[in-house]
């Protein structure tokens, strides 16, 4: 891509701590200090890590879901899904789950162990108006499934969804075509990806250490359990010859960085929430409701 610049960073925060399901404890980051609005079609991220079972032993007991596509990704732990469908799934360190709610379902995701470390991520992304009512559907993707790009000394890259250096990630059904990679760089370890379209939201979220993340110019520090988002590109506003902000740059911290970068196009659609309902009007909520309470799902 020529004369293409790194995208700035323009926000940087922390989640925030609460607790979700039967009481685990968890950072909400998406859907806590950055809004749904701010990185459609990005619903939610909640990141959990602890080695306290406290914090997650109970897991997250029979919930329903509709409107929305979730996929979780696990680090360390184990955590068994069930769902109303008769789908059963055990998800284990390196591990992606995605789940397509559509026109609804009803889960478990519960802890396979009574002590140890439990961290992992889960996102929900919304699905376009016509894609709401679709049939539920649910996979499991084993870690040795995901291909790596590893420079020995500098970095390691999952590429988990989305094309990365030539590798197109083994995700392929997520509705909005997501990047989703996991990049772990060494010490001052020189970094970028290519923003595929210029009406992209993305961001990045830092999980251990710190990197500079953004053109050599105007770097941004981004630490450890805080996202950075990423500017959108309005093109009509550029001259001519101007270079393009479409990719991103990133220099490892003095001890390294681990991070997740996610990157979509916004769907631009009404996003109208309750709980694990997500439509696009008041009416179908309470639509979802309805057919939740009636055993429709």
């Amino acid at each position: 891509m020529l004369n293409n610049i790194s995208r700035k960073v323009i926000k940087v925060a922390k989640g925030y701590d609460t607790q979700d399901g039967a009481g685990v404890s968890l950072q909400r980051v998406i859907g806590g200090p950055i809004n749904e609005k701010e990185l459609d079609p990005f619903l939610m991220l909640d990141a959990f890590k602890s080695d306290n079972p406290d914090d997650y032993i109970e897991g997250f007991p029979s919930h329903p879901h509709r409107g929305q596509q979730t996929f979780t990704y696990m680090i360390e732990g184990a955590m068994e899904h069930k769902d109303n469908k008769g789908n059963k799934g055990l998800l284990l360190p390196g591990m992606v789950q995605v789940m397509n709610a559509g026109r609804g379902i009803i889960h478990s995701e519960i802890p396979q162990q009574r002590d140890g470390m439990m961290f992992g991520f889960q996102f929900w992304v919304n699905l376009k108006s016509v894609d709401k009512m679709s049939e539920p559907w649910y996979k499991d993707i084993p870690s040795s499934e995901i291909e790596e790009i590893i420079i020995p000394g500098q970095k390691k890259v999952r590429v988990i969804a989305g094309h990365y250096e030539g590798i197109e990630g083994v995700v392929k059904n997520i509705r909005v075509n997501p990047i989703f990679l996991d990049v772990k760089l060494e010490p001052n370890t020189k970094f970028s990806v290519d923003i595929p379209d210029f009406d992209h939201n993305s961001f990045v979220y830092v999980f251990e250490g710190d990197a500079l993340f953004g053109p050599s110019d105007n770097q941004v520090k981004v630490e450890d359990r805080h996202i950075g988002v990423l500017e959108n590109i309005d093109t009509t506003t550029n001259a001519k010859n101007d270079p393009t902000p479409n990719k991103l740059e990133v220099v490892g911290g003095k001890n390294g960085v681990r991070f997740l970068f996610l990157s979509a196009k916004p769907l631009r659609e009404p996003i109208v929430q309750h709980g694990p309902f997500v439509m696009n009007s008041t009416f179908e909520i309470q639509k979802a409701f309805f057919d939740y309470q009636m055993g429709l799902f």
